[in-house]
């Protein structure tokens, strides 16, 4: 009988446990004013009145917090290649302030790539708790790593970004507020409203070298996000920016494009119905490095819907798509999140 698969001295079914990290306030705050600034995140009496019951986390502070535990206890060795995404992850309770945050990591499974030789692939269940032992986020998903005999001297994909294109892709939907209907989702918050397969442009960020860094060394300190030199001798050619980074970008145009949109609705005196927070997602893609200087511009095209067995909310499964200025998709997601019904139904 041979011998268990061992990577990065991992084999499959191997278990890890680390932390603590204990959460606060004021960090509580800080993120989501830069990257989730909706009210249950910014406001204790807003979190209050929300389907959260407090001033909690977002859920992409939570998995950057995550993100860092696992760098600090398990990435440590430069064979780490970084990730091309994640299966499936859920939010299962809120992250309050005073919580003290641990992480349980199995390794599911562990196997060589089939198409490039030394190139290794574990898939992860990452599962986070607090002090009290209530699980508060499990994910899995993949990370890849270089086995002793890859040739590190071609990187996973080009020795540096490609030149720009400006082939931006084209956007499909009605995105002037002042043309929609009252009916029309984005001005009555209505789950009731949501049509499906209409994208909606979210708009554009920049990932600058500053910014790249700066969020890598509170979240993702892997040597590729920090440091320019090493970045170039690593396995995307130049620095990238954290995945992480990329899902918080995203998750900031999502709020801020809706203001117009809430604006439009205040001048027109229709009611602002509270939205909900997000359960988790599912597929999420990075499908290719997002480099120093790379702007992306992210949609959102609602996909599917169902209501729950939570009274007076149903739940709306949006698909977030990023494309950078060289008309190339590194990131998407199929995303889930709260909606209210009308009280009507």
């Amino acid at each position: 009988m041979s011998s268990p698969l061992k990577l990065a001295g991992i084999t499959e079914g191997q278990t890890f446990e680390y932390g603590a990290h204990e959460v606060t306030r004021e960090a509580i705050i800080e993120f989501a004013s830069e990257f989730d600034p909706q009210p249950f995140h910014l406001d204790e009496e807003a979190g209050r009145n929300s389907l959260l019951g407090g001033l909690a986390a977002s859920g992409w502070h939570t998995a950057g917090i995550a993100m860092r535990m696992h760098a600090d206890n398990l990435l440590r060795d430069d064979i780490f290649l970084g990730s091309p995404g994640i299966a499936e992850l859920n939010w299962m309770k809120a992250v309050y302030p005073g919580d003290i945050l641990s992480i349980r990591t199995l390794a599911k499974s562990v196997r060589t790539s089939k198409s490039r030789p030394g190139l290794g692939i574990i898939e992860f269940e990452f599962t986070m708790l607090n002090q009290h032992g209530e699980r508060k986020m499990v994910n899995r998903g993949i990370t890849l790593a270089a086995t002793g005999d890859m040739d590190r001297s071609k990187p996973l994909t080009g020795a540096a970004p490609p030149p720009a294109c400006n082939n931006e892709p084209a956007h499909i939907g009605r995105n002037n507020p002042t043309e929609l209907p009252d009916q029309h989702y984005m001005l009555s918050g209505y789950w009731d409203d949501v049509p499906l397969n209409e994208t909606f442009d979210m708009g554009t960020h920049t990932f600058e070298t500053a910014d790249i860094i700066r969020f890598a060394r509170q979240y993702d300190p892997q040597r590729f996000h920090i440091d320019e030199a090493a970045a170039k001798a690593g396995p995307f050619g130049a620095l990238t920016a954290s995945g992480w980074h990329t899902a918080a970008g995203g998750m900031r145009r999502l709020v801020l494009s809706r203001k117009p949109y809430y604006d439009e609705a205040r001048k027109r005196g229709l009611p602002l119905a509270d939205k909900g927070p997000s359960p988790g997602f599912r597929d999420l893609k990075w499908s290719s490095p997002v480099y120093a200087g790379d702007t992306l511009r992210f949609t959102a095209t609602p996909v599917n819907k169902r209501k729950t067995a939570r009274e007076g909310w149903g739940i709306l499964f949006t698909r977030v798509e990023g494309h950078n200025q060289r008309g190339e998709k590194p990131f998407e997601y199929v995303s889930a999140s709260f909606w209210p019904l009308r009280k009507a139904l």
